[in-house]
């Protein structure tokens, strides 16, 4: 008889759930165990995805067959390198690779270097000098990036020099962002439709996800302060576009960092062609959320470079957020969950900011639960989403009745 495979997965999102989902629907796949995981989770291990050292000993001990990191954080650290040196089969980039993400200035810098088209951007270590550059150009379109990580709240898009000043001073004086604002990218903002490709990576060659938009501002509209994400469409119309992801793989081995894992894309198509805005070294959240329900094989085989992904043709997924009240501020958390189980079956609830209090789901982050629908169009999809969201409580919720809408505009092309 043969022994299924166990998979630990590493984070405690609605990205992780999701991922969770889709492998128990392997029949290679047995015990999954997520780290730290939430309420919807299965088998938590009450490990920090930045708990490197805690999750290798973790691992050494149970030997899962596959090890999936969510988180950019813990790329950043090395948690790829440090249980690859141990002999554990790990999914995800190096911490050398992961500087596509982790490093704004590198990023960019890397962009230049390789002739990936981007918006044209100056680097800023020195207050003075980037004060100096927003008095000139501040009342212009400008996107203000912190260099290092802030889990999605470290860019300030203006078009005021008085904004542009707040920014650079909440960067790079009050450090808002801590050391990610030491350094800072200034560059100009491009107008457009924003798109996330998505591809699987092995060093050399890719295999490109359905095309998704992710929902970024707080609010309808697209207003407010920018978030980790809230909403998600999937697919979105692929545009006729150079592709971006083969010369990031190209630029990235001659590097000496071949990327292995997911590679993620935010492209903003203008009116003068596609620009790429970031590069993310893992999976998009909220984006693997409505993705993943497209995949029509078997995700594990998929990961372990066994099978290359098949993708629906006829399905749609939507994704909607729903967060705490204040997020991305400051806000409250220990707030009951009510309607969970009224939803369908066939709509999933990606748990993201959640905790069990005894038989109680409460509440524990900003962004509370990711709530998913697939149809045979984008409506149904977001009709049946939009239904669950209404179905479920706790004091505060919000979201965006929105998500979508631009993507059923009529005259927009993606």
């Amino acid at each position: 008889m043969n022994t299924l495979d166990t998979v630990l997965i590493i984070g405690s999102g609605g990205r992780e759930h999701a991922l969770a989902w889709k492998l128990a629907q392997s029949p290679r796949v047995g015990k999954i165990t997520v780290a730290p995981g939430n309420a919807g989770t299965p088998n938590n291990v009450p490990l920090a995805a930045t708990d490197v050292e805690g999750l290798l000993n973790w691992a050494v001990m149970n030997q899962p067959s596959l090890t999936i990191v969510g988180p950019e954080a813990a790329l950043a650290l090395g948690i790829v390198d440090k249980f690859t040196a141990a002999g554990l089969a790990v999914f995800g980039p190096t911490q050398a690779a992961a500087r596509i993400e982790t490093s704004k200035v590198f990023a960019k810098q890397f962009m230049r270097k390789y002739g990936i088209p981007t918006a044209p951007f100056e680097v800023f270590a020195d207050f003075r000098a980037a004060m100096g550059y927003v008095m000139l150009h501040g009342d212009q379109p400008l996107a203000i990036k912190a260099d290092g990580l802030a889990a999605g709240k470290g860019v300030f898009l203006t078009d005021c020099a008085h904004d542009a000043e707040m920014a650079v001073r909440a960067l790079m004086v009050e450090r808002q962002m801590g050391e990610a604002g030491s350094h800072i990218v200034i560059e100009q903002l491009l107008q457009g439709e924003e798109v996330s490709v998505l591809a699987f990576c092995d060093g050399e060659r890719a295999h490109i996800m359905p095309f998704a938009q992710d929902h970024k501002r707080a609010y309808n509209n697209d207003q407010g302060l920018n978030t980790g994400g809230m909403g998600a469409v999937a697919p979105v119309k692929r545009p006729p576009f150079a592709d971006v992801i083969t010369p990031a793989l190209r630029g990235l081995a001659a590097e000496g960092t071949p990327f292995r894992g997911v590679l993620f894309a935010g492209v903003m198509l203008t009116a003068d062609g596609p620009y790429v805005l970031e590069y993310n070294c893992r999976w998009g959240d909220p984006e693997t959320q409505a993705i993943l329900p497209l995949l029509d094989n078997d995700l594990y085989a998929v990961l372990r470079g066994e099978e290359a992904p098949i993708w629906s043709e006829t399905r749609h997924a939507a994704t909607v957020v729903i967060t705490s009240d204040g997020y991305p501020g400051e806000y409250p958390t220990g707030l009951p969950i009510s309607g969970l189980n009224a939803l369908p079956p066939d709509v999933m609830a990606f748990h993201a900011g959640t905790k069990r209090d005894g038989d109680q789901i409460v509440t524990a982050g900003g962004r509370v639960l990711a709530i998913t629908a697939s149809g045979e169009s984008l409506q149904s999809a977001l009709d049946r989403a939009y239904s669950a969201v209404h179905a479920i409580y706790f004091e505060g919720a919000q979201y965006r009745s929105d998500i979508g809408a631009k993507v059923l505009a009529a005259g927009v092309k993606y």
